[in-house]
C-alpha cells in the first residue's frame, strides 16, 4: 500500500505539472513572451512545482525539524542531480546540446553560486528561517536579470495559443490543485516506504522521489529537443537546478526551519557541484555536449545512484 501511495503522488505530481505547464504556456503565447523566457522561467518554474508543493506541505505541517527535513532536502538535491545528469544526458543522447558561452558564464555562475550558498548555510545542520529568505531573495536577484536582459533576445514561441483564455485558467488552477494534493500523498508514501523497508528517508528522497519530479522536465527537455529546441531544454534545465537548489529547501525553512543533514553537504552537494561543473565545462567546448558527452555525464549519475543504493 505504502509503494502504491507512493506511485499515485508520483503519478499526481506529474499529471498536474502537464496540466499548469500546459495553461501557462498557452498563456504565454497569448502575452506574447520571447521563447527564451518561456524556458527559463514559466517551464523552469511550472516543472519544479511538485518539489516547491512538497518542501510547502512539509512545513506547514511544522515537521521541518523532524525527519521530514530529508524528504524536503533529498527531493529538492535529488531533482537537481537528476535533471543536470539523467535528463541532459538523456536528451544529449537524442541531439547536440549548444549553449552560448555568455549564456554558460552568466546563468552557470547563477548555478554555481546558489549550490556554495546552500552548502554556507547548512553547515551547521541547519537552514533558519533568515537563511532561507536569503535563498529566496537570490533566486528573484537571478530571475529578476533574467527578465531584464529577455529584451535581448528575439527568440518568438511559434504557434497561435491552443487553449483559450478561460481552459489555459482553468488548467492552470487545475493543475496547481492536484499537485498540492499529489505533494501530500508523496510525502506521506516516502516516509512510509523508508520506515517499511528499513531505508533512510534521505535516499528514498533523493533516488526516488527526486528522480520521479524530474518527470516533467524529461518530458519538456525531450520535447523541445524533438521540435528543434534543444537550447530551450537546456534553458529550461538549468533554470529549474537553480530554482530547485535554492526556493523548496528555502520555503520549507521560512515556513518551519530545516535540519540538513551532514550525508547530504558530505555527499550530494559536493557531487553537486562537480557534475554541474563538469555540465559547464562541457558546453564552453564549440562541439558542446553530443552523444560521447552525454553517456558520460550519464555515467557519473548512475554512479552516484549506485553509490547511494549500495549505501542504504
Amino acid at each position: 500500500m505504502n509503494f502504491l501511495l507512493l506511485f499515485l503522488g508520483l503519478l499526481g505530481l506529474w499529471f498536474g505539472t502537464e496540466l499548469t505547464i500546459r495553461g501557462a504556456l498557452s498563456l504565454s503565447k497569448r502575452m506574447g513572451l520571447s521563447e527564451f523566457l518561456v524556458g527559463i522561467v514559466i517551464l523552469a518554474v511550472g516543472s519544479d512545482l511538485p518539489e516547491l508543493a512538497i518542501a510547502i506541505d512539509v512545513g506547514i505541517k511544522g515537521i521541518g525539524n523532524g525527519g521530514a527535513s530529508d524528504v524536503v532536502v533529498g527531493s529538492a538535491l535529488g531533482s537537481t542531480l537528476g535533471q543536470i545528469g539523467f535528463v541532459l544526458g538523456v536528451a544529449g543522447l537524442m541531439a547536440t546540446l549548444t549553449l552560448r558561452k555568455r549564456t554558460v558564464f552568466r546563468h552557470g555562475l547563477f548555478l554555481l553560486g546558489s549550490i556554495v550558498l546552500l552548502g554556507l548555510f547548512a553547515m551547521d545542520g541547519d537552514i533558519t528561517r533568515g537563511e532561507g529568505i536569503v535563498l529566496i531573495l537570490f533566486y528573484v536577484v537571478y530571475l529578476s536579470l533574467v527578465i531584464a536582459d529577455s529584451a535581448n533576445y528575439q527568440y518568438k514561441v511559434d504557434g497561435s495559443p491552443p487553449d483559450g483564455l478561460a481552459l489555459s485558467i482553468l488548467l492552470l488552477l487545475v493543475g496547481l490543485v492536484i499537485v498540492t494534493i499529489s505533494a501530500d500523498v508523496t510525502v506521506e508514501g516516502a516516509i512510509n516506504v523508508a520506515i517499511s523497508l528499513g531505508v533512510s528517508e534521505a535516499v528514498v528522497a533523493v533516488l526516488i522521489v527526486g528522480l520521479g519530479t524530474s518527470l516533467p522536465e524529461l518530458s519538456i527537455s525531450i520535447a523541445a529537443v524533438m521540435k528543434g529546441r534543444a537550447r530551450m531544454s537546456v534553458g529550461n534545465l538549468i533554470g529549474s537546478n537553480i530554482f530547485d537548489t535554492l526556493v523548496p529547501i528555502g520555503a520549507a525553512a521560512v515556513i518551519s526551519g530545516v535540519n540538513f543533514s551532514q550525508d547530504f553537504l558530505r555527499v550530494e552537494l559536493p557531487f553537486l557541484f562537480v557534475l554541474t561543473t563538469v555540465v559547464l565545462l562541457l558546453f564552453l567546448r564549440k562541439l558542446g555536449i553530443r552523444k560521447v558527452e552525454a553517456v558520460i555525464v550519464l555515467a557519473m549519475y548512475c554512479g552516484y545512484a549506485g553509490f547511494k543504493i549500495a549505501g542504504a
